[in-house]
């Protein structure tokens, strides 16, 4: 668990880069680069936030924003919910693909909220072809992609925590190295206290692997509810995010057969702050019509839930935001 905050990410040097691309493809080699990546080891903390402590009733919403495109129409669209709390993935900063923009510090400016960032990755290239169209220059200025909290209360304390760090998206050994993405990191999710009226709650956004069977995303949340009762012990916990529940699994009720869920259940959570429904459609990046997936959730613990919905990501003037719609839920202590 790193706890380091950081008000900018520093940059990966010519020399980190270099020994980058010259690294040998091995779980041990990914541990000693991401280790040595100052940007991969703090949170960014920026924005600012507008209330002193949460209602005793507040909204999160829990949005897969597909690098985030377009950081004014997403922040619009969020508005619809009136948000206490956003949790982020898949935010682009410094990509060429968002136009170099940090898009996080973008929609929580829009939302007037502030906001924790962290890296999952440190890419290296512009992505794949869907991507590359929207590439105005050939180079990444900061090439960093991760997860991220808004809050519209101030953070007591956050933390990152990674999920894995034997590069799943690099190594030879890992299995899963993809040519079209190459890639320092590994998935991860941003913790953050916040105040609230009765007491302090914990919010986590977190995004599980996508290239991995069921056993990894268990294994992972696993790991995130051990790395959550270390930061927070005895507080209210809200969990959201893209859990890639059902890839690489039988298409029959496929996010059903994710051993998760009970996982979750047997040390306190509930699932019923997450909506029925599927959660993914196609999009300018992902223009996949026959994909219908339910990746995303909402789960609780210590807390009571008066209300869940999904929010399209189709924006009032018909562009689809992302590949994943939005699950939000009104929750009370």
């Amino acid at each position: 668990m790193i706890s380091q905050t950081v008000t900018e990410l520093p940059a990966v040097t010519d020399d980190q880069r270099d020994r980058i691309l010259a690294a040998p493809r091995t779980a041990q080699s990914h541990r000693k680069l991401i280790s040595e990546l100052p940007a991969m080891n703090a949170v960014q903390l920026g924005g600012a936030a507008s209330s002193e402590q949460l209602a005793k009733e507040f909204t999160v919403a829990a949005w897969n924003v597909e690098r985030c495109l377009f950081p004014e129409a997403t922040a619009a669209h969020l508005s619809k919910l009136s948000p206490d709390v956003v949790l982020l993935s898949e935010v682009d900063h410094g990509m060429a693909r968002t136009a170099q923009r940090h898009t996080t510090e973008a929609v929580a400016a829009e939302l007037g909220m502030a906001y924790a960032f962290g890296v999952e990755f440190h890419e290296l290239d512009l992505g794949g072809p869907t991507e590359r169209a929207f590439c105005a220059d050939s180079f990444n200025t900061l090439g960093w992609h991760g997860n991220a909290i808004l809050s519209s209360v101030p953070f007591e304390r956050t933390a990152l925590i990674r999920l894995d760090d034997h590069g799943h998206w690099f190594s030879a050994d890992a299995g899963a190295a993809d040519p079209d993405q190459p890639r320092v990191g590994g998935r991860n999710a941003i913790a953050a206290i916040v105040p609230g009226v009765k007491g302090p709650i914990c919010f986590v956004s977190t995004h599980l692997e996508s290239n991995a069977d069921a056993a990894h995303r268990h294994q992972q949340f696993d790991c995130l509810m051990d790395a959550i009762d270390a930061f927070a012990p005895g507080l209210p916990v809200m969990i959201g995010g893209d859990l890639n529940t059902g890839n690489h699994l039988p298409p029959d009720f496929n996010w059903r057969r994710e051993t998760l869920f009970t996982l979750a259940e047997e040390r306190g959570y509930s699932w019923s702050f997450t909506a029925p429904g599927t959660t993914t459609r196609p999009s300018l990046i992902t223009p996949h019509p026959d994909r219908v997936m339910k990746l995303d959730w909402l789960a609780g613990r210590d807390l009571a839930c008066r209300d869940t919905g999904i929010l399209t990501s189709i924006s009032d003037e018909g562009t689809p935001l992302s590949d994943h719609d939005c699950v939000w839920c009104r929750a009370t202590v």
